[in-house]
């Protein structure tokens, strides 16, 4: 193992770093993403890479990396930002870290849609400006959420954690997924519906697909005009499922109530009217940012290549058919 050179995009907890410590040569390149010239410099004759979610590994990347590249492990459930077809055409294992972060994104969910239904950036950001009056009758009202219909778009993993939080809330849960999911059914009453009927009948919609060319924009300006106009769209799955400037035109015309989001189109730029609005609730991608899961994310990242260089099967594979391939225990 100490003949091959990893290279670590940026920072990640020590969970993931020290076991990589010993066996491998382990360039880190700092806190910050690192400029497209210092990645693609770094990673020559690299064996393994360890890359976040705000680096783009894409086909020039892994020809900077050369032959000698095996392994891309994503500290990330998703993995836009790796070009698979490209590592699979040159015979590279991507991973992921599925399953380690769902409760926390779930938990992320969650505290955006209580937060847009109940106005908390517009409440803080007035007792902070020290305009706040005292209580009045009809200050900052928003939708309750108790007992309302949560529709759910993606029931995989984290959907089904929101939806088990919904559940202590009394509300109704719709879903979308492209198979039914029977024991979700059973388990969280649920009901699956197609994606404008879920649409039309959610007092909060929130969406958890990966994004993919069939889910980019899937939230746009048509179908943001079949939602209620008291209802509440969360996202914390990946920025460009929703159309950004069409979700900006809805709120600022308060076609739906409010807006709860933790991910955006051209990270870390938001659309600038998102920025103005009151009715939109802004977090900067904190979705798995506890530091447990975090550490489980660096952690499994790690295993993952780890294996791949020690010639085991990693954990989750993205591109499993690449390791059909390889002489792996």
């Amino acid at each position: 193992m100490a003949q091959h050179r990893v290279v670590v995009t940026r920072r990640i907890p020590e969970a993931g770093l020290v076991p990589l410590g010993d066996p491998l040569q382990v360039v880190v390149l700092g806190e910050d993403p690192p400029p497209r010239e210092k990645l693609l410099a770094a990673v020559r004759g690299a064996s393994g890479i360890l890359s976040t979610v705000t680096e783009r590994i894409d086909a020039e990347v892994l020809d900077a990396a050369g032959e000698r590249l095996k392994v891309v492990a994503n500290m990330a459930v998703g993995y836009d930002n790796v070009d698979v077809a490209a590592a699979t055409a040159r015979g590279v294992v991507v991973t992921n870290t599925p399953g380690v972060l769902d409760e926390t994104t779930a938990d992320t969910a969650f505290m955006l849609l209580m937060a847009a239904a109940r106005r908390l950036g517009e409440a803080e950001r007035l007792v902070r400006s020290g305009r706040w009056g005292g209580w009045g009758p009809e200050q900052l009202t928003g939708p309750d959420v108790w007992g309302k219909t949560l529709g759910i778009v993606g029931l995989g993993r984290i959907g089904r954690a929101v939806a088990r939080r919904a559940l202590g809330f009394g509300m109704r849960i719709l879903y979308t997924s492209r198979s039914r999911k029977e024991d979700a059914e059973r388990e969280l009453g649920a009901r699956r519906v197609g994606l404008e009927e879920l649409l039309r009948g959610s007092d909060f919609v929130s969406l958890h697909v990966p994004l993919t060319p069939q889910t980019h924009h899937l939230i746009g300006e048509r179908e943001l005009s079949l939602m209620k106009p008291t209802a509440v769209l969360v996202n914390t799955a990946r920025g460009s499922v929703v159309d950004e400037a069409a979700l900006a035109d809805a709120l600022a015309e308060r076609r739906i109530f409010a807006a709860g989001l933790d991910v955006y189109e051209r990270e870390p730029q938001i659309h600038p009217k998102l920025l103005e609005l009151e009715n939109a609730v802004l977090a900067p991608h904190i979705g798995s940012a506890s530091i447990e899961t975090r550490n489980r994310m660096a952690a499994l990242a790690a295993e993952n290549l780890l294996a791949v260089l020690s010639g085991r099967r990693p954990p989750s594979p993205v591109n499993p058919e690449v390791l059909d391939r390889l002489p792996l225990d």
